[in-house]
């Protein structure tokens, strides 16, 4: 059965715990937050997944960019098991793989110079919505840390503070890959 009427009256619960909460508490706006999110990397998955040839350099290999977000997909269940109160944690070796996928990438474009438009390629345009959204998440998940009604990891802190510049990356990084010039803001 798809529902179940329990939370008709606003009203939900988390992993292993019996009391109910509202709907629009912290942790039930952090954890739909993160399942928006890992719904939209989803989308992203779906529309590389025809680009056979769109790899992201990961050290001192290259890894198919599906494959990144395919990871951090798995990642997030993690950080939501973890603000739904279940006993996991996003690892520090997690925070290193994204660090080091950033910095791969950022070794091969172009330095930033200014603030840019996002919408160089379709792609860019998803992983700079992705970046919003994972801004935004990361906004969420530090909300339910500091009202004390969960704590959360600082490497589950950590990874999220890095996922929005692995995303921004990525779009700068599929912007290069087409050798599309990000164009810069004109602040008229």
């Amino acid at each position: 059965m798809l529902y179940t009427r329990k939370g008709d009256a606003g009203t939900t619960k988390t992993f292993g715990c019996d009391q109910r909460m509202s709907k629009s508490s912290a942790v039930a706006e952090a954890l739909g937050t993160l399942d928006e999110l890992n719904s939209y990397l989803g989308l992203i998955r779906a529309d590389m997944r025809g680009r056979t040839g769109f790899l992201v350099p990961a050290g001192v290999r290259k890894r198919s960019a599906e494959k990144v977000m395919h990871d951090v997909q798995q990642v997030l269940f993690t950080v939501q098991a973890e603000v739904a109160g279940a006993q996991k944690k996003v690892s520090k070796a997690k925070v290193t793989t994204i660090e080091t996928i950033t910095d791969s990438i950022e070794a091969v474009i172009p330095p930033i110079t200014s603030f840019s438009l996002a919408g160089g390629t379709y792609l860019s345009a998803l992983f700079d919505v992705a970046r919003t959204i994972a801004r935004r998440t990361e906004r969420r998940v530090v909300g339910v840390h500091d009202e004390g009604a969960l704590r959360i990891s600082k490497h589950t802190l950590a990874y999220l503070n890095r996922l929005s510049s692995l995303l921004f990356a990525l779009a700068r990084y599929a912007n290069h890959v087409d050798d599309i010039t990000e164009e810069a803001p004109t602040y008229r």
